[in-house]
């Protein structure tokens, strides 16, 4: 493991929007509740894991550059909550080994991807 992988590490990834008070609830809604903590009036902040952070920063000359993508154990799970809260995936994408994407775009068309491994194949009979 490399020294900057060492404990106490970190990880905040940025996604900069033009008008923050709309883009918080579209993040809400995406990944399920509210932000983990306020930085100040318009920088939210989501854990999505320990040490695994999403800034959402009000920033207009950088808004809709941001390209995020999360792997996680749950993709199915975790689509289907965000559809039954209002936000559906813009894009399904399935690659050659099976591993799976579903991309959501918020409304500067920053990307956050979510994710998965190949669904199991179904028991031979």
């Amino acid at each position: 493991m490399s020294e900057f992988l060492a404990d106490g590490v970190e990880l905040f990834a940025g996604v900069c929007v033009r008008d923050y008070a709309q883009a918080r609830p579209w993040y809400e809604a995406l990944l399920g509740g509210p932000p983990s903590f306020l930085a100040h009036d318009t920088e939210a902040v989501w854990e999505l894991a320990p040490h695994r952070w999403l800034v959402v920063e009000q920033r207009p000359e950088r808004a809709g550059y941001a390209a995020q993508t999360v792997f996680v154990d749950d993709l199915d799970a975790r689509v289907a909550a965000a559809s039954a809260r209002g936000v559906d995936p813009a894009d399904r994408e399935t690659y050659g080994d099976g591993v799976r994407k579903v991309v959501y775009r918020d409304a500067d068309g920053n990307e956050i991807g979510f994710g998965g491994n190949p669904l199991a194949d179904p028991p031979a009979e």
